[in-house]
């Protein structure tokens, strides 16, 4: 984080350039002259602190962000005791960090605290056009209540007339996905160090009754530290009733029961785990076709190979999880356990075996 700020401060001007690069969907610049911000509560039980490595070095960081994203309970009716709101002007823009079908994400510094943080910015227009509203409101409902150190934190929202804004954890080391790319595959301390944060970031959160449903490299991001972040819950569903028969997420990680239009529940997220721990090692999904047609067969068929540089340890637990009946994948308690993932993880579980067996998810 140090070393972000040192960048900050070297690109001087740079935030008040790149806050004019916030663009509308014609790609006209649109900052200046937008009208009064309609600004939306944030999610009451927003950030109750910040991210370690900032808090340290800047504790009223912490109050700031904690108080503007927290809201009211109002019995005090005393304009002067009820917290800020969060708006555009809040925070200063800089370079973009992504881009999506529906916007971008920014890096961004709040201006009181000079906490840095990521916005996204989605236009109402194609969120409207696309039909996914519904999607993006789960997607707030459900990762601003989401309290874990390998799951990108949610910190509040905004919205104007033309675009919602999405206040995140600011992830320095970017996406899984493009470090697989640049190192083409990783090796077996990186890839067991990764299945224990994502086997325990899923534990949580099928802990708290959430199926993230998409889990893939390009949905996982690296922290300051290295560590890993589970982000976009935009498929994600919290399931009082754990069943669901929605075909949704990437084809390549999607379990049988999900493209063959059954019911489905936490399980999912099982199944990609043993197909994200698969393309880590080798650099490619196990199901990975010609055709969309023969990677729905293979995966019916749950039919892949191992290459030979893929050792016993690994190949042990990747066939336990891409199992084609779901009652069938070993358990996320079990994958934390297994004797390769232990052997050379360097990390260890931090949501807790014990505690995520007394709430468990239930079944219908």
């Amino acid at each position: 984080m140090k070393a972000v700020r040192c960048a900050l401060v070297a690109a001087g001007g740079e935030w008040r350039r790149c806050r004019a690069a916030i663009m509308d969907k014609s790609g006209k610049e649109n900052l200046n002259g937008l009208p009064n911000h309609n600004v939306k509560t944030p999610a009451a039980n927003g950030p109750k602190r910040v991210p370690a490595s900032t808090s340290a070095k800047k504790p009223e960081a912490e109050s700031t962000v904690k108080q503007k994203t927290e809201t009211t309970n109002t019995s005090n009716t005393n304009n002067e005791g009820k917290k800020k709101q969060w708006s555009l002007d809040d925070f200063e823009i800089g370079r973009p960090l992504g881009k999506g079908k529906f916007g971008n994400v920014y890096l961004a510094r709040e201006k009181e605290s000079k906490f840095i943080l990521a916005l996204k910015v989605l236009f109402k227009v194609q969120l409207e056009k696309a039909g996914v509203e519904h999607q993006l409101r789960r997607e707030v409902e459900i990762q601003s209540h989401l309290r874990h150190p390998n799951v990108l934190r949610l910190y509040g929202y905004f919205h104007d007339t033309t675009r919602v804004y999405l206040i995140l954890e600011y992830a320095s080391h970017g996406e899984v996905y493009k470090e697989l790319q640049k190192v083409t595959k990783f090796d077996e301390q990186r890839t067991a160090t990764y299945v224990t944060e994502l086997a325990d970031a899923l534990l949580y959160c099928h802990s708290k009754r959430v199926i993230h449903r998409d889990i893939k490299p390009e949905n996982l991001l690296l922290g300051s530290n290295g560590e890993l972040k589970i982000a976009d819950f935009g498929w994600s569903v919290h399931a009082p009733s754990s069943r669901r028969s929605t075909l949704c997420g990437t084809l390549d990680y999607l379990p049988p029961e999900m493209i063959e239009g059954r019911t489905h529940d936490e399980k999912v997220d099982l199944w990609s785990l043993g197909v994200l721990c698969y393309e880590f090692l080798v650099g490619t999904p196990p199901f990975e076709s010609k055709t969309y047609q023969d990677t729905y067969r293979a995966i019916s068929k749950v039919e892949y190979r191992f290459p030979p540089f893929v050792t016993e340890g690994p190949r042990d637990l990747i066939s336990k999880l891409l199992k084609h009946n779901p009652y069938h994948r070993l358990p996320l308690e079990e994958v934390l356990k297994h004797p390769w993932v232990t052997a050379n993880s360097t990390k260890s579980p931090r949501h807790g075996i014990a505690e995520a067996a007394t709430t468990k998810v239930t079944q219908s």
